[in-house]
């Protein structure tokens, strides 16, 4: 059985494993930097499900920092047909790459 748990990051959920990269919205940490991600919603451990309401007490996920970018742009074109009205913007989500380095036990 695999231990994996839920967690809250920037508004967004993700379902993390041991030792996982993930992309989440840009954090304000330093590269290198090891935070906690307090937000369990869910906690497994193979035999067994914790489920908090909202956030299980205690519980916390660490994790590294590993860098900072920015995603593919992304294109916002709004038209109105036969009125001459057209506009073109573009835009890059900043993200922050993370490890999952340690589950609570």
């Amino acid at each position: 059985m695999e231990r994996y748990a839920i967690v809250n990051v920037g508004g967004r959920q993700f379902k993390v494993t041991p030792d996982d990269l993930l992309r989440v919205p840009r954090l304000s940490s330093e590269i290198g930097e090891e935070i906690g991600l307090g937000s369990v919603l869910l906690l497994s451990d193979g035999k067994t499900v914790e489920i908090g309401s909202p956030y299980l007490e205690g519980k916390e996920v660490r994790a590294e920092i590993v860098r900072h970018g920015k995603d593919k742009k992304v294109i916002v074109f709004k038209k109105k047909r036969r009125k001459d009205y057209r506009r073109k913007k573009g835009h890059r989500q900043q993200f922050t790459e993370i490890r999952i380095r340690s589950f609570p036990t």
